[in-house]
């Protein structure tokens, strides 16, 4: 069983739409998937018609064990589960810092789960928080959104440093590139660039598509409304290089 956390410092850059369709080609290939929506905005679970429970919340979350079960919630997609997030998530770090002794909560939480799934997808909210450090000690790898611009270069190159710094382990941390504009001159170079020094970018290319910002009128990963379009196609050759990871 393996762990991905979709996660980014900057926001709007196709973090959750990843998480959504990485979680759904998953269960395509005939596996079992749970997608935790950690985003107190809740979108991952908005795309997948999914509320929370009224009395679930960041107290429950975090006692773990029948509150996590009890509020885990069936997908229309056979084999694919979700964890919806709920407001008081903003609150997170709140919880966690009482339990700031144990680095590993987070990990030690979602144990159990393990023998449920054959994946778990966390989808996590665009700040270096607690709650993120939480997450990158409890995932098996951190995947990482980046568009081909130079301010989100720089927000990858810190989050690179913030491993570092904390003793994170590098390898876990994998990226690809997200909302591609091959039109333009700036993200062909950009890529050029990083491709030359960076061991750690995927192949796989998110193109900046509507057919992706669409998803939120569907309410449903890409593939189900677009079987056949270059995102669909782009997940799906994301997914086959991340199950490649070891």
């Amino acid at each position: 069983m393996s762990i991905f956390a979709l996660y980014s410092m900057k926001g709007g850059v196709g973090k959750t739409a990843a998480a959504v369709n990485l979680a759904y080609e998953a269960v395509r290939s005939g596996a079992t998937a749970l997608l935790c929506d950690l985003d107190p905005q809740g979108a991952a679970a908005f795309n997948f018609r999914i509320r929370a429970k009224k009395k679930f919340g960041r107290k429950r979350f975090l006692k773990g064990g029948k509150h996590l079960d009890n509020n885990i919630r069936g997908t229309d997609f056979e084999g694919l589960d979700l964890l919806p997030s709920a407001m008081s998530f903003r609150n997170m770090d709140l919880g966690l810092d009482e339990r700031a002794k144990n680095k590993s909560y987070l990990k030690r939480l979602l144990t159990p789960m393990r023998k449920d799934y054959d994946y778990i997808f966390f989808d996590c909210p665009p700040n270096l928080t607690l709650l993120a450090e939480h997450v990158f000690r409890a995932a098996d790898y951190v995947v990482v959104p980046c568009i081909p611009t130079t301010l989100s270069m720089l927000t990858h190159q810190k989050l690179v440093e913030f491993f570092k710094k904390n003793k994170l382990k590098r390898k876990k941390m994998v990226s690809f590139f997200s909302m591609v504009e091959q039109r333009k001159t700036m993200h062909r170079e950009m890529i050029a660039q990083v491709g030359e020094r960076e061991g750690k970018f995927l192949n796989a290319q998110i193109p900046y598509t509507t057919d992706v910002e669409q998803m939120g009128w569907a309410r449903q990963p890409v593939a189900c409304f677009k079987p056949h379009s270059k995102a669909t196609q782009a997940y799906r050759e994301l997914w086959a290089e991340l199950q490649m990871l070891r």
